[in-house]
């Protein structure tokens, strides 16, 4: 029957785990992740989460006669914001993936 006290230790492992994992997740929602265009003259601040926060806008860069650079700036910098956020929760998330070696299980 030693099999089953090895089962439950990996059982609480797991639920500790999870806890962890579930925690890492929280935090990533309350992290705010930067995005920039034309140099910083579009900002764009989405959480962990991946939900756009803010977008700030330099009033040196808003040309009535040129809208479309303008989007594409918003547009770049959300982009831009959206990667360095999903790069974040690779790294949070991926330290938990990485020790997964549990025995029997490969």
């Amino acid at each position: 029957m030693r099999g089953m006290g090895n089962m439950q230790n990996m059982m609480k492992q797991m639920q500790k785990m999870q806890k962890k994992m579930a925690q890492a997740q929280e935090e990533l929602g309350e992290k705010k992740i930067e995005g920039t265009a034309g140099g910083g003259m579009v900002t764009v601040v989405v959480s962990g989460h991946k939900e756009v926060l803010e977008v700030n806008i330099k009033e040196e860069v808003v040309d009535p006669e040129d809208i479309e650079m303008l989007q594409d700036l918003v547009l770049a910098a959300t982009n831009d914001a959206l990667k360095n956020a999903e790069e974040l929760v690779n790294q949070t998330m991926g330290q938990f993936t990485k020790g997964m070696n549990l025995p029997g299980m490969f």
